[in-house]
């Protein structure tokens, strides 16, 4: 069947000229972007319930521009001012450059990893005599804590944020012939919002083994996969099918 609608369960690209646009522009397609899955901010309170005093630690572990953003509105809220002498290591170099929204780059001590928080390891090894804050969400990869505890560094988690599903009753009534899915929390959100879902002939597109798993456990067909050697980028994996299919 050929495609002519998309849904992305992620917020729309704000940069002008997105993959996604040179998909709609060559493909004749549309593609609606509807977050299935939202961020909402902890409150001050409930941080400090965390047993979490900001002045305790030298160091702070960055791994998403919502990690940035909530540790910053937590400082605020607790009338924190974050010294200059404090350390930032950053996931990677998306995070750093979002840190400048908050701090002025050149004056502060920051620490890049490539991409993944595998590859920020051994700067933080570095500094072992650091005290580390990780700033997160309610849900968290087991492998972050696995590293920091292999290194034998002095962390906290502190959770800042939550994954929220995202009310989508609006799309009750609405088939798209694809729906695109970057995490096991979209999956989830589909099955909360739908749980008479019914696949028939909607495409699923997933990116990344862990919503892989997700997709198969909640029955779904998995009919676009990235990334992959050919498809680095769900972009391309959607375009390859679609050509595949629009003949």
């Amino acid at each position: 069947m050929k495609v002519k609608t998309i849904l992305v369960s992620q917020p729309e690209p704000k940069v002008e000229n997105s993959p996604y646009s040179r998909l709609i522009e060559k493909e004749k397609v549309k593609v609606d972007f509807i977050p299935f899955i939202h961020v909402e901010g902890v409150e001050a309170k409930n941080v400090r319930q965390q047993k979490i005093d900001l002045n305790n630690f030298t160091a702070i572990i960055l791994t998403s521009r919502n990690s940035v953003d909530h540790f910053f509105r937590i400082a605020d809220e607790m009338r924190f001012k974050v010294p200059d002498s404090m350390k930032y290591f950053c996931q990677s170099e998306a995070v750093a450059y979002y840190l400048q929204k908050y701090v002025v780059y050149r004056k502060r001590k920051i620490y890049v990893g490539k991409r993944t928080f595998n590859e920020l390891i051994p700067l933080i090894k570095k500094y072992k005599d650091e005290k580390f804050l990780l700033p997160s969400s309610d849900s968290l990869k087991p492998s972050v804590p696995e590293l920091l505890d292999e290194i034998s560094v002095n962390w906290t988690r502190g959770i800042f944020y939550k994954t929220v599903i995202s009310d989508l009753s609006d799309l009750r009534n609405v088939v798209y012939d694809i729906l695109v899915f970057f995490s096991p929390s979209g999956i989830e959100s589909l099955m909360k919002n739908f749980p008479d879902f019914e696949q028939n002939d909607t495409r699923i597109a997933v990116f990344g083994n862990s919503t892989v798993k997700a997709a198969t456990s909640a029955g779904l067909r998995i009919d676009i996969q990235a990334p992959t050697p050919e498809t680095p980028s769900m972009t391309m994996a959607l375009q390859k099918y679609i050509t595949s299919v629009n003949k």
